[in-house]
C-alpha cells in the first residue's frame, strides 16, 4: 500500500517557544502533512466514513495545538503525528511542522519527522 492523504500549509496557532517573546501569545505555525492509508474501499464506496477525513484531522490539530504550551516544536510535531496514528488509523505520518515567525532572518525555521510504516 503507498496510498497518501496530504495537508499542505495548514494553518494552527499555538503558545510555542523557548524564548521569553514567545511565550506571551499564540503563534502562527504551518503543518504539511502526508499520511499513509490505503484509499482503496474508500474509492469504491465513495463513502467519508471509508477514508481518511482531512477535514476532521486539521480541525483536531488545531483545536490540540490551541490548548497546548510546549517549548520546542519537536515536541508538538511529535504529539501530532501520534495523534492521527493512534485517532485516524493512518498507517504512517511525514509531518513538517513551521514556524514562520521564528526568525526575522529566515522565511521558517521548523522540524520534519517520520512516524509508523511511511515506506512507498
Amino acid at each position: 500500500m503507498s496510498d497518501i492523504i496530504f495537508i499542505e500549509g495548514l494553518r494552527i496557532d499555538a503558545l510555542i517557544g523557548v524564548h521569553d517573546r514567545e511565550r506571551h501569545a499564540p503563534q502562527p505555525l504551518l503543518l504539511d502533512i502526508q499520511m499513509r492509508f490505503d484509499t482503496k474501499v474508500a474509492a469504491v464506496s465513495d463513502t467519508l466514513a471509508d477514508a481518511l477525513d482531512y477535514e476532521a484531522i486539521a480541525n483536531r490539530l488545531a483545536d490540540y495545538a490551541a490548548q497546548t504550551s510546549f517549548m520546542l516544536v519537536e515536541t508538538l510535531a511529535e504529539a501530532c503525528a501520534s495523534l492521527i496514528l493512534e485517532e485516524f488509523g493512518a498507517k504512517g505520518v511525514r509531518l513538517k511542522l513551521s514556524k514562520p515567525e521564528a526568525m526575522k532572518s529566515a522565511s521558517a525555521v521548523g522540524v520534519e519527522i517520520v512516524r509508523g510504516s511511511f515506506s512507498t
